[in-house]
């Protein structure tokens, strides 16, 4: 059974945002691809962030378990590098505009 999960990141660099150094770009966007990859697959649900200065953004996703879930969040290339720092929690949409949950 596969279960509705989202990870929630925060900069682990107060500022990081708006003044990122070329190692940091280079995270951001790895991160990016590697969510692109996830809807690819057919894993992702959606994931943004918010636009305001104390920034976090949030990844849903779909895992059969708890242990999937934690692989595909610390195999993100910006929890991985450091960039960000990520908590996972289960989720459930209950209601979606495009019809996901019935």
């Amino acid at each position: 059974m596969t279960g509705q999960w989202l990870y929630r990141i925060v900069p682990a660099r107060p500022g990081m945002p708006q003044g990122p150094t070329d190692e940091e770009r280079a995270l951001t966007a790895a991160h990016f691809e590697y969510l692109v990859s996830l809807r690819d697959r057919g894993i992702l649900i959606l994931a943004g962030r918010t636009q305001e200065d104390d920034t976090f953004g949030i990844t849903i996703f779909e895992a059969s378990d708890r242990a999937e879930a934690l692989r595909i969040m610390d195999a993100d290339p910006g929890v991985a590098g450091g960039l960000f720092i990520a908590t996972l929690h289960p989720y459930t949409v209950a209601v979606a505009r495009d019809g996901l949950v019935e």
